[in-house]
């Protein structure tokens, strides 16, 4: 089986709470706050765990909050490389309205990350074993800019390392500029900002992500399409899958579980069919749930089933 690791450059802890009612200046009265880790290629870790999997998460942890995040992939028996950071772990809070239904995001901005740390867990992530698959997901904190992600990609690539990338903007373009990336899964505003066109016609989606895998930038582009599922798409052709009609709780952690559920599958040498319906599934299956929960093995399989029949 192929080793699976995740890097989480701003990694977080995070707090989820419901209240009835959200308005200006009076004190809103909360359930008991639920915390769980956070972070983009931590939250993938924790996908892979949940579908029965193995992923080992690699981060910086300051501060209690760090130790606290630590502590929680613990006793979800993820296995964790992490490094002290100077700066605490920032700590996200997402807030459900029960009599609208609606979800509030408090998303802090990331720890600031040393040169030292910073060379700490590219060291981490240079000791993996050629031929295993990494996953860099989440947005870059204050002290790493675009060329420093550039050359850690580089670096890895150069380990025999298998990238998978799921990020935005600016880190997103820095990541496809070295290529050869196994998979990206941009949504359609972050694949038209690649390709710098919109995206109108029907069409337009599909053509850009093969242009992203002619030019050599990845093997694989999955591209997000909320409740229309994924289009996916590599050298040998591209497939659509569309998840079934669900009544969405939250879309917290949806990406990540999407990621986490196709990394898996890449893991196992699956088709390109399989992936993205196995990554529609995880990620339908954790809109199911409110506050941060990601999906669960048993919500997966079952939509699996559907997507199989259908």
């Amino acid at each position: 089986m192929v080793q699976i690791y995740t890097l989480t450059l701003s990694p977080s802890l995070d707090s989820a709470t419901i209240t009835p009612q959200i308005y200006p200046e009076g004190k809103l009265r909360c359930s008991a706050p639920v915390f769980e880790p956070g972070g983009g290629g931590i939250n993938v870790a924790r996908a892979i765990t949940h579908l029965g999997g193995k992923a080992t998460a690699i981060f910086p942890a300051g501060g209690a909050t760090g130790e606290h995040l630590v502590s929680l992939l613990d006793d979800e028996r993820v296995p964790v490389q992490s490094v002290p950071a100077k700066d605490w772990t920032r700590q996200n809070l997402h807030v459900h309205v029960e009599t609208s239904g609606e979800q509030y995001r408090f998303v802090m901005p990331g720890a600031a990350l040393t040169e030292d740390e910073f060379r700490q867990l590219e060291e981490k992530v240079l000791t993996i074993e050629s031929g295993s698959l990494l996953v860099i997901s989440g947005s870059l904190p204050p002290g790493v800019n675009t060329d420093k992600f550039t050359q850690l990609i580089r670096a890895a690539q150069a380990k025999g390392l298998r990238l998978i990338v799921d990020s935005s903007g600016d880190a997103l373009m820095a990541a496809l500029e070295p290529g050869n990336l196994e998979l990206v899964k941009p949504n359609q505003k972050e694949l038209s900002a690649l390709v710098r066109r919109e995206l109108t016609q029907p069409d337009d989606v599909r053509t850009a992500a093969e242009e992203l895998v002619t030019s050599g930038k990845a093997h694989r582009v999955v591209v997000s399409l909320g409740p229309q599922g994924a289009l996916a798409v590599d050298k040998t052709g591209f497939v659509q899958v569309v998840p079934p009609p669900m009544k969405s709780q939250s879309t917290v952690g949806a990406g990540d579980s999407m990621v986490g559920a196709m990394t898996l599958k890449l893991a196992e040498g699956a088709s390109l069919l399989e992936m993205a319906r196995y990554g529609v599934a995880a990620g339908s299956a954790a809109t199911i749930n409110q506050g941060t929960r990601l999906c669960s093995l048993s919500d997966t399989q079952k939509i699996v089933d559907y997507l199989n029949k259908n």
